[in-house]
């Protein structure tokens, strides 16, 4: 192996090159063999001077591919640990924009809310997304959860039967925190308002879920099956209390009247007959 030494103000002891280095004489440093860059920077102080190693430039290169293959596996592995925490129904998974069968001409507006997000985020606008059973209400709201939490952004979708049944089994001072704890995700998307049972407790809850949020000034989305009507003109103050909120925040839209389970369930049956008969 081919050695040097440096002058005695060179601290550094001379070392081995490697098969693809070569000692550059014009300099005193170590260069690589194929990207002809100095593997050796040369730095004085104290009128000493030091060598420490460096990467060439085909090296950099490689450390940079590396570093941005394990940054991208990190980022997919967060979100995957992020739609785990977010998505509470394992069917919510398959609700994105590639997905999308284009029935629902509304779902331009998914679009466009992600789009927005920063405003969204910033002027704390949610959405209240109405309309009849099947219509496509949840999947509309599963695609802009899906689509903000690709993008790293927290995210939690989830319905008050399990909000409630989760209360339900706490001690009172668990509650609050339990609340408060919703309002660390950017974005909270509330399925199917309107199919938990109106008894005093549920209702107390559902309000200190909304008004929780709406104090937080953090977006909110809601589904539900409730006409705008219905929300306009509650019967009770307690249902008042909730149904203002959402639509001091929330954007109504109304997804459209043709039902989407009934066309898909129409299709499942027609391709059943067709490979059984």
């Amino acid at each position: 192996m081919k050695k040097f030494t440096e002058k005695r103000t060179d601290p550094i002891p001379a070392r081995e090159l490697q098969p693809d280095e070569y000692f550059n004489p014009s300099d005193h440093l170590i260069y690589c063999a194929r990207c002809h860059t100095p593997r050796q920077g040369r730095y004085t102080l104290q009128n000493r001077v030091f060598l420490p190693p460096i990467r060439c430039r085909c090296q950099q290169e490689l450390y940079e591919q590396e570093e941005a293959k394990r940054k991208l596996k990190e980022k997919q592995m967060e979100i995957q640990r992020m739609k785990t925490n977010g998505l509470q129904d394992k069917a919510f998974y398959d609700y994105t924009f590639a997905k999308d069968s284009g029935v629902n001409p509304e779902m331009a507006l998914a679009h466009k809310y992600v789009e927005n997000w920063d405003n969204m985020e910033e002027r704390s606008s949610g959405l209240l997304l109405w309309g009849d059973v099947g219509t496509g209400k949840t999947f509309f709201a599963g695609c802009i959860a899906n689509a903000l939490l690709d993008k790293s952004i927290p995210v939690l979708m989830t319905n008050f039967a399990r909000i409630l049944n989760t209360l339900a089994g706490m001690h009172s001072e668990d509650r609050n925190p339990f609340i408060d704890s919703m309002n660390r995700y950017s974005l909270l998307i509330i399925d199917d308002l309107g199919m938990e049972r109106n008894s005093e407790f549920a209702l107390e809850q559902v309000f200190h879920v909304i008004d929780s949020r709406y104090r937080s000034r953090k977006p909110l989305i809601v589904t539900t099956n409730l006409t705008l009507t219905e929300l306009n003109t509650p019967t009770d103050i307690a249902h008042r209390r909730i149904y203002d909120r959402i639509l001091e925040r929330c954007v109504p839209i109304r997804i459209n009247n043709r039902n989407i389970r009934q066309d898909n369930a129409s299709k499942n049956l027609e391709e059943a007959k067709r490979l059984l008969l």
